[in-house]
């Protein structure tokens, strides 16, 4: 029953968002606004495969320090949860890239960047207030999650590296590791969680996403992404 709602949660948001942006740039942008998603196949396929990249990297990276510095250990799980793939992880990363990553984001980012990041990350970040487990520093870390992906949108300019990071991130967190995601607890993984140690340093129950590590590791990333989009935009102005 919970899977059928949720799905039913995220194929309406999708269609909603999808039906909203495409009216918007048919009637507003006589469809001339580039979204993002329409780009030659390969192209696409580079994009997201770098933004799966950087995922698991991210998520290995901070599931070692949390390793390191904590009692958590894996162990062998029940297998990859395919039906949860299809019917919670692919629509929901869909549904928040087009609301989030999408028309609204990059029509503000041409207005006002600094306002663009901060804003839509911060609703990004009271999107999961709700979630089981949420913490100040959870909130914390989605903020931070939020602006990562907004600069992973502005790197090529297209929403396929952020579908790529955030699915990545969701899948080695959750279905591969065993973590919760946000608060959500998978009905199997490929690895489970035994151990503990303290929330700040575990993400609690709402999983690694509320580690004080997962801060650290997402700072990183915003620094050198910054530093990418930074050095492309002055080469272009060259």
């Amino acid at each position: 029953m919970f899977l059928f709602r949720w799905l039913a949660f995220q194929l309406a948001g999708l269609i909603a968002v999808t039906v909203a942006t495409t009216l918007t740039i048919t009637i507003w942008d006589r469809r001339q606004w580039p979204l993002g998603l329409f780009i030659p196949p390969r192209a696409a396929a580079r994009e997201f495969a770098i933004g799966i990249a950087w995922g698991v990297l991210l998520i290995v990276g901070g599931a070692l320090l949390i390793t390191l510095s904590t009692e958590v250990r894996h162990a062998p799980g029940r297998g990859f949860p395919w039906r949860e793939l299809i019917t919670l992880f692919i629509p929901a990363v869909l549904h928040e890239e087009m609301l989030f990553r999408g028309y609204p984001f990059q029509k503000l980012l041409r207005g006002n960047r600094p306002f663009a990041y901060i804003f839509v990350a911060l609703i990004f970040a009271l999107l999961h207030a709700g979630n089981r487990g949420v913490t100040l520093l959870a909130l914390t870390n989605v903020f931070l999650g939020g602006i990562l992906l907004g600069l992973a949108y502005e790197r090529y300019g297209h929403l396929w590296f952020p579908i790529g990071l955030h699915l990545a991130w969701n899948l080695t967190s959750g279905p591969i590791l065993g973590d919760e995601v946000s608060g959500f607890t998978g009905e199997a993984s490929v690895f489970i969680e035994r151990g503990g140690g303290a929330w700040w340093m575990t993400g609690g129950r709402f999983g690694m996403e509320g580690s004080v590590w997962m801060t650290a590791v997402e700072i990183v990333a915003i620094v050198v992404l910054w530093k990418m989009n930074a050095e492309c935009r002055m080469q272009n102005r060259e």
